[in-house]
């Protein structure tokens, strides 16, 4: 998981997404990771009467423990509105990150939403809805700049910050061989490296970004360049609710819940809610 810096918890995810907000475009675009032209066909509920999902509290703004110690975040709140959609009752308990599959597997939840991340390992052990969120890569520069895209050609030349020994710096290096790379250490660095005017342009996850654009630290100094990036080779599958691999009529509830919570708007309401300068 991120390492997300304490203020973003004040601060109250083929792929069908539109390019996000840039220099000059004020419009916050939301992903969509469903068909809107499918109907999804909801399965016999029968022998559901109930569901416990687990999580965990200290990722925000996806799942955290709000001021009060009630849980809190856009996780949260999908999984309210997926048990509604379904009309069941639910519970949601946060439990160590650490803890999370073995509690799914020794029958403790049914589902586990805590932003865990499809891959190889995982799917070895767990079965996934459809991704409903994805950790995009985005660039960011100074507002003053003269570029106006994030390309190649565009970046030739150009000094771009990036997070040493991560898969952005990997992209980068893969895709972006004329860019001048200027590894950093800590995000702090990489971020106060750009609002100096060190580098022309910093590469990294999305969502801190968004974050860091939108916080005191930034002095409202930057902007996203270009749209996302979504390789999954470099920046994975994405992440859905995880259930038990022998469980897919449950498997099948969530995804038809959450197809239909994005045809009838509601996705999109709570993306908004949470991520208001949107990270796509």
């Amino acid at each position: 998981m991120l390492d997300w810096p304490a203020a973003a918890a004040c601060l109250l995810a083929s792929l069908l997404v539109s390019s996000s907000p840039g220099l000059g475009d004020p419009a916050v675009f939301t992903p969509g990771f469903w068909d809107p032209h499918a109907r999804p066909i909801k399965p016999d509920l029968a022998s559901l009467h109930s569901l416990r999902f687990l999580t965990e509290d200290d990722y925000p703004p996806f799942h955290f423990a709000a001021a009060d110690g009630a849980l809190a975040g856009f996780d949260i709140d999908l999984t309210r509105a997926i048990c509604e959609d379904l009309k069941l009752s639910c519970t949601i308990q946060a439990r160590r990150f650490d803890t999370l599959v073995d509690s799914l597997k020794s029958d403790q939840g049914d589902a586990i939403i805590a932003s865990i991340r499809m891959d190889e390992k995982s799917r070895g052990e767990l079965d996934f809805t459809a991704p409903y969120s994805k950790n995009p890569a985005r660039f960011v520069t100074l507002k003053s700049t003269a570029l106006t895209d994030a390309t190649p050609e565009t970046l030739r030349a150009k000094y771009i910050g990036v997070l040493a020994k991560t898969a952005h710096q990997a992209f980068l290096s893969a895709f972006f061989k004329s860019s001048v790379q200027r590894p950093f250490e800590t995000q702090k660095a990489l971020t106060e490296a750009l609002n100096k005017g060190e580098v022309d342009a910093i590469f990294g996850d999305g969502i801190a970004l968004s974050f860091w654009l939108q916080g005191q630290d930034a002095h409202n100094c930057c902007a996203f360049l270009g749209g996302p990036f979504l390789d999954s080779r470099f920046f994975g599958d994405g992440v859905g609710i995880a259930v038990k691999k022998d469980n897919p009529l449950l498997r099948q509830a969530l995804d038809y819940a959450l197809a239909d919570l994005s045809a009838k708007g509601v996705y999109t309401d709570l993306y908004l809610k949470y991520f208001p300068l949107g990270f796509y």
